[in-house]
Protein backbone atom coordinates (compact mmCIF):
# COMPACT_ATOMS: atom_id res chain seq x y z
CA UNK A 1 0.00 0.00 0.00
CA UNK A 2 1.44 3.48 -0.92
CA UNK A 3 1.10 6.21 2.00
CA UNK A 4 0.72 9.15 0.00
CA UNK A 5 -0.86 12.64 -0.48
CA UNK A 6 -0.97 14.11 -4.02
CA UNK A 7 -2.68 16.95 -3.32
CA UNK A 8 -1.17 20.14 -1.69
CA UNK A 9 -0.92 20.61 2.14
CA UNK A 10 -1.07 23.46 4.63
CA UNK A 11 1.43 23.74 6.92
CA UNK A 12 -0.44 22.04 10.01
CA UNK A 13 -1.62 19.41 7.63
CA UNK A 14 1.83 18.97 7.20
CA UNK A 15 2.85 18.38 9.97
CA UNK A 16 0.23 15.88 11.57
CA UNK A 17 1.23 13.53 8.19
CA UNK A 18 4.67 13.88 8.41
CA UNK A 19 4.26 13.30 12.43
CA UNK A 20 2.06 10.07 11.86
CA UNK A 21 4.71 8.65 9.36
CA UNK A 22 6.21 7.44 13.23
CA UNK A 23 9.64 6.77 11.76
CA UNK A 24 8.87 6.34 7.91
CA UNK A 25 11.08 8.25 5.92
CA UNK A 26 9.37 11.26 4.11
CA UNK A 27 9.44 12.34 0.61
CA UNK A 28 8.08 16.03 0.73
CA UNK A 29 8.13 18.03 -2.69
CA UNK A 30 7.30 21.25 -2.91
CA UNK A 31 5.60 22.79 -5.77
CA UNK A 32 4.51 26.00 -7.54
CA UNK A 33 1.32 27.69 -8.63
CA UNK A 34 2.51 30.32 -10.93
CA UNK A 35 3.36 29.79 -14.33
CA UNK A 36 7.00 28.59 -15.00
CA UNK A 37 6.71 26.13 -11.91
CA UNK A 38 3.41 25.03 -12.70
CA UNK A 39 4.49 22.43 -15.53
CA UNK A 40 7.75 21.20 -13.66
CA UNK A 41 5.34 20.53 -10.81
CA UNK A 42 2.68 18.83 -12.50
CA UNK A 43 5.39 16.49 -14.03
CA UNK A 44 6.68 16.16 -10.35
CA UNK A 45 3.34 14.77 -9.47
CA UNK A 46 4.24 11.70 -11.67
CA UNK A 47 7.30 10.83 -10.95
CA UNK A 48 6.70 11.17 -7.48
CA UNK A 49 3.86 9.02 -7.63
CA UNK A 50 5.64 6.15 -9.84
CA UNK A 51 8.49 6.26 -6.97
CA UNK A 52 6.09 6.26 -3.95
CA UNK A 53 4.14 3.20 -6.09
CA UNK A 54 7.39 1.59 -5.48
CA UNK A 55 8.87 2.04 -2.39
CA UNK A 56 4.80 1.42 -0.95
CA UNK A 57 4.26 1.85 2.46
CA UNK A 58 8.08 2.09 3.29
CA UNK A 59 7.85 5.48 2.49
CA UNK A 60 5.46 8.72 2.90
CA UNK A 61 4.86 11.06 -0.05
CA UNK A 62 3.35 14.33 0.85
CA UNK A 63 3.01 17.40 -1.57
CA UNK A 64 3.14 21.20 -0.28
CA UNK A 65 2.30 24.19 -2.20
CA UNK A 66 4.82 26.94 -1.24
CA UNK A 67 2.34 29.48 -0.61
CA UNK A 68 0.03 27.53 0.78
CA UNK A 69 2.61 26.40 3.78
CA UNK A 70 4.96 29.09 4.40
CA UNK A 71 6.31 27.76 7.46
CA UNK A 72 7.19 24.69 6.49
CA UNK A 73 8.87 25.93 3.19
CA UNK A 74 10.85 28.28 5.42
CA UNK A 75 11.82 25.26 8.07
CA UNK A 76 13.36 23.72 5.08
CA UNK A 77 14.92 26.22 3.69
CA UNK A 78 12.79 25.65 -0.07
CA UNK A 79 13.40 28.46 -2.68
CA UNK A 80 11.66 27.24 -5.63
CA UNK A 81 9.18 25.23 -6.95
CA UNK A 82 9.79 21.90 -7.90
CA UNK A 83 11.42 20.85 -4.65
CA UNK A 84 12.23 17.29 -3.07
CA UNK A 85 13.28 17.16 0.40
CA UNK A 86 13.73 13.87 1.71
CA UNK A 87 12.88 13.75 5.75
CA UNK A 88 13.60 10.92 8.50
CA UNK A 89 12.47 12.00 11.97
CA UNK A 90 11.30 15.54 10.93
CA UNK A 91 14.82 16.02 9.90
CA UNK A 92 15.76 16.92 6.22
CA UNK A 93 18.48 14.71 5.15
CA UNK A 94 19.02 15.43 1.31
CA UNK A 95 17.11 18.32 -1.00
CA UNK A 96 17.17 18.72 -4.14
CA UNK A 97 15.85 22.17 -6.16
CA UNK A 98 14.43 21.81 -9.40
CA UNK A 99 12.82 18.92 -11.79
CA UNK A 100 14.09 15.34 -11.47
CA UNK A 101 13.41 12.09 -13.12
CA UNK A 102 11.97 9.17 -11.50
CA UNK A 103 15.41 7.89 -12.25
CA UNK A 104 17.11 10.94 -10.64
CA UNK A 105 14.74 10.48 -7.30
CA UNK A 106 15.21 6.89 -6.37
CA UNK A 107 19.33 7.67 -7.13
CA UNK A 108 18.62 10.25 -4.29
CA UNK A 109 16.42 8.52 -2.19
CA UNK A 110 19.03 5.06 -2.20
CA UNK A 111 21.92 8.06 -1.64
CA UNK A 112 20.03 9.26 1.49
CA UNK A 113 19.71 5.52 2.55
CA UNK A 114 16.32 4.98 1.86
Amino acid sequence: MTRGVHRPLEDREFDFITGMAQGTPVLAYFTGTWPKAVEASRAMDAVVAEVAREYGARLTAVRADITRCPATTRRYGVAGAPTVVLLRSGEAVATHAGPLTASALRDLLEGAGF
